[in-house]
């Protein structure tokens, strides 16, 4: 009978380590995705407006083209026409002028808005794969832990907790902004 008792303890025991086990790693991956949500919105808007800008910056160099052209044929007709078209055409050369010059000046900033967009995105993909990782390894934590459970091998419990050790600090990484980052399980997962 003590033989018994003992035993079933012994169950109860590792059980309980195996239910912490999958509790304490479900409540990190839950709260990981909501965080990893969010980041995948805020990639999405710097995306977005990273096209815009180059999309605003593509249109502002057509301008210019534009104008520089109208300017040369502006110049050509005014020496072509005489006096008479040569004043007509100084005020459009004026104007075109000015366009031509505000089209310079905005198009530098176009440039670097457009590729601060893009480092954000690419800023921001770095905390994504992290929690991606961090998804996958406590998946694999979870599942051995199942796994664990079912055959009542403390080996496999102990593969659970390296995983989820493992998956813990990617997500922590994610959440506190480390720098950490692994390439392999980044290129592995995307």
């Amino acid at each position: 009978m003590d033989i018994e008792i003992g035993a079933e303890a012994k169950d109860e025991s590792f059980n309980r380590r195996v239910a912490i086990t999958v509790v304490v790693l479900s409540i990190f991956m839950g709260l990981s995705q909501v965080k990893d949500g969010n980041i995948v919105q805020a990639m999405q808007q710097a995306q977005s407006a990273a096209v815009d800008r180059w999309g605003e910056y593509q249109a502002t160099k057509t301008k210019l083209h534009i104008d520089e052209v109208a300017l040369a044929q502006t110049r050509f007709m005014a020496g072509l026409g005489g006096a008479r078209v040569a004043s007509a055409t100084t005020a459009e050369q004026a104007r075109l002028t000015a366009e031509m010059a505000k089209y310079q000046t905005e198009i530098p900033k176009l440039r670097s808005q457009a590729q601060g967009f893009e480092a954000q995105y690419d800023a921001l993909n770095v905390h994504d794969d992290q929690f991606d990782a961090s998804d996958a390894l406590i998946s694999i934590a979870v599942s051995i832990a199942a796994v664990a459970a079912l055959v009542e091998v403390s080996a496999a419990l102990m593969a659970s907790w390296a995983f989820g050790a493992l998956g813990l600090i990617m997500g922590l990484a994610g959440f506190l902004g480390w720098s950490l980052h692994s390439v392999l399980l980044s290129r592995l997962l995307s």
